[in-house]
């Protein structure tokens, strides 16, 4: 895959997700050296200063909708690998953090098609490189400039790759195993947001398909969606 570079835009996922709804869907690798209105999940904004990376990839695969969230973890697993940073840990179901704190974010969007697959998926990602922004509800985290967007971009994207080759010959088991070496040990304590208010518990790991699995005082639940939330 062809790693495209714009020196500025307003969200490289925006600008895959137009050109997909246009009817292109091409594969493509867009990365902006300076992004202006990114955005995260749960409608946040994501600055996208110079020097971090902005990056997204528009993928075409038959993919179920409601597996669309293993493309997430696959994403975080491979920006992880690419970093290739001591202290570096992944949250489910979007982030990766550096020693507790909010180095980098996925955002997977998709479009569904006939038979309830999606068309083509966006896989967004931004990473704190050089800067770490101030956010109100978090401790955020960068590298401090060790690395460069470009190459950082081309490596994300040769991991991406490599799993995805993996994905399609075995399956989602192996980035499950892989995902969860990197994540919280199980028994951490956790809270996830809900539709009917948080639920706290602690880490069971993730479901044969990718679902978040906790342990409560009401017994284990799963989640497919929802938000885990930094420690009080």
């Amino acid at each position: 895959m062809q790693l495209e570079v714009v020196a500025e835009i307003p969200s490289t996922s925006t600008a895959l997700l137009a050109r997909a709804r246009a009817g292109n869907f091409e594969e493509a690798a867009l990365l902006a050296l300076r992004q202006t209105q990114g955005h995260g999940s749960h409608g946040r904004h994501w600055l996208g200063a110079e020097g971090n990376l902005a990056l997204s990839l528009l993928l075409r695969c038959q993919t179920p909708l409601a597996l669309a969230g293993q493309w997430s973890l696959l994403a975080g697993l491979a920006t992880l690998e690419a970093l290739a940073t001591p202290g570096l840990q992944l949250k489910w179901p979007n982030d990766i953090l550096r020693n507790g704190a909010k180095l980098a974010g996925i955002l997977v969007e998709s479009q569904a098609g006939q038979g309830g697959s999606a068309d083509f998926l966006v896989i967004g990602i931004g990473v704190n490189l050089a800067f770490a922004p101030t956010l109100p509800d978090r401790a955020t985290a960068s590298l401090d400039g060790a690395l460069s967007p470009i190459p950082t971009a081309r490596a994300i994207i040769a991991r991406i790759e490599a799993w995805r080759a993996i994905s399609a010959q075995h399956g989602f088991a192996p980035i499950r195993e892989a995902w969860l070496a990197h994540a919280h040990p199980t028994g951490t304590p956790l809270t996830i947001t809900t539709p009917s208010g948080p639920v706290r518990g602690t880490f069971a790991g993730l479901t044969e398909s990718g679902a978040l699995r906790l342990e409560t005082a009401s017994g284990p639940s799963c989640f497919i969606t929802g938000e885990v939330l930094p420690p009080a």
